[in-house]
């Protein structure tokens, strides 16, 4: 009887090198990261990062990490994105519509990395340096329709059971703004019922540890719609975003693994109000974030990963302005000493409210938070020249006459987007001398940098949709055949 040599058929031969030239194409998945840190710049594109590092004279973290890419910012249904959109598809993995929360274009909940992170026994944190019921930081969390359910997202948030919250406050904690459901109590009672410990000062804050439980951390100060105050206004007493970045890492640690969303919310705020100063330091402090991610990670180089993106860009940031040729002069920034969200709200208002509400009363003012002098020698950079002066003086009146885009103007509209004409008008001549332009006060199109460290860091080079980084991170993370069981759900 013939017996069959399977080790010399050419059949058997054939298919083990097959088989052997199809393992070595595939790609080789990295370990499963037991730590993973997601953290996003709002409204931070690739301008925003070297405008960052020129103002700073040093590179920024995150644009040293060995993996970096290319990614595409659209939304289900419009080519420029918004955030609730964005949000959605760095955290689910899925298109979806502007505005639409956490769910698809037709209304369908869409499962989060961090909610399958907590249900497969990881500890989850959310920090942000705005409201914690905003768009990016609920897209994690929350599932609503529309974004503006501040009220239903907060309850999301308080029924959450996510271990960690940091950051701002909420926007509309006892359901005022009626567009939401029906009320069912304080988010924040919510929240303590529900076991969370509730911090609002620096000291509670660092006080905090492992056997707190579950925490919801609030700046003592929210300085504009429920936010943290800008980096540049920050007071000894308020907590930096790198502070509660670190405080996540030591309440989050524990050998089951952590999943830790961080958003540089007010990189996007700043650039809509084309503040450049103030958006530089926005984003060197998420850098400073991205530092005390950086330590972790070296200390866990194996089992720790580090993804560096943002939801889209803002403001059409341009490094390069008309009329300066190829002039960069980032040192005339420097003597811009509040954001132009404090000069208008707070220094113009008491200034219209004071005794000499005049144009040469507000001089000395612009001069000192913005470094711009009505007088001086022709040559130097930070004297105003006439027709900018001009420009002033015209946004001056209008600013003491209320005006805004809501004036219905069109010509108004593109001078000074929704913001005080006299502030816009500074930001907009200091950043021209500095050798930066803007191209409009929303966001934009272009794609962003998304730059990774860590435990398949590797995956992240190359370009992709932003899709594809939640994605990436579940593979990464081991959750991948969970996103496939609950797409079928």
């Amino acid at each position: 009887m013939y017996k069959q040599r399977w080790g010399k058929s050419p059949f058997w031969v054939t298919a083990a090198v097959v088989l052997i030239l199809v393992f070595a194409a595939a790609p080789v998945l990295a370990r499963e990261a037991r730590y993973v840190f997601l953290m996003i710049g709002d409204g931070m594109g690739i301008a925003q990062r070297i405008a960052a590092e020129q103002y700073a004279g040093r590179k920024l973290l995150m644009n040293t990490f060995p993996d970096q890419g290319i990614t595409a910012t659209h939304a289900a249904d419009r080519f420029i994105t918004g955030s609730a959109a964005a949000g959605t598809a760095l955290a689910s993995g899925r298109k979806t519509n502007i505005g639409v929360l956490g769910m698809d274009p037709a209304y369908h909940r869409l499962p989060t990395i961090a909610e399958m992170a907590e249900e497969h026994g990881m500890k989850v944190g959310i920090v942000s340096s705005v409201s914690l019921d905003h768009a990016t930081p609920a897209a994690f969390y929350a599932h609503v329709p529309e974004r503006h359910q501040y009220y239903d997202i907060g309850v999301a948030l308080a029924r959450s059971d996510f271990d960690y919250f940091g950051g701002g406050g909420f926007k509309d904690p006892e359901n005022k703004r009626g567009k939401s459901g029906s009320f069912q109590g304080s988010v924040l009672d919510l929240a303590r019922s529900n076991g969370y410990t509730i911090v609002r000062n620096k000291n509670d804050f660092q006080a905090l540890d492992k056997k707190s439980g579950k925490v919801l951390a609030i700046n003592p100060w929210l300085q504009d719609h429920a936010a943290m105050p800008y980096n540049l206004d920050r007071r000894s007493r308020d907590i930096t975003l790198a502070a509660f970045t670190q405080k996540g890492i030591e309440l989050l640690d524990n050998e089951n693994g952590f999943f830790l969303m961080v958003e540089g919310g007010k990189i996007d705020w700043a650039c809509h109000a084309n503040d450049a100063k103030t958006a530089i330091q926005e984003t060197l402090a998420f850098d400073k974030a991205v530092q005390t991610v950086h330590a972790f990670y070296r200390q866990h180089p194996e089992e720790t990963l580090v993804v560096v993106t943002a939801d889209h860009e803002c403001g059409g940031l341009s490094l390069g302005a008309a009329g300066t040729g190829y002039d960069m002069n980032f040192s005339l920034l420097r003597s811009q000493d509040v954001s132009s969200w404090k000069f208008s709200t707070e220094i113009l208002a008491d200034f219209k409210a004071g005794p000499d509400p005049s144009f040469d009363a507000v001089k000395p003012l612009i001069s000192k938070h913005f470094g711009l002098h009505f007088d001086g020698a022709a040559g130097n950079p930070a004297v105003l020249k006439s027709h900018e002066k001009k420009r002033i003086r015209q946004a001056f009146a209008r600013s003491m006459a209320g005006e805004t885009e809501e004036s219905g103007d069109p010509r108004t509209h593109l001078l000074y987007g929704g913001c005080d004409p006299l502030t816009v008008t500074l930001t907009h001549i200091v950043n021209r001398k500095a050798g930066l332009a803007w191209g409009s006060y929303k966001h934009t199109g272009v794609p962003v940098v998304t730059s990774a460290i860590g435990a398949g860091a590797e995956m992240f080079t190359g370009a992709y949709d932003n899709t594809e980084i939640a994605a990436k991170i579940l593979q990464i993370m081991g959750l991948e055949s969970e996103t496939r069981k609950s797409a079928v759900r």
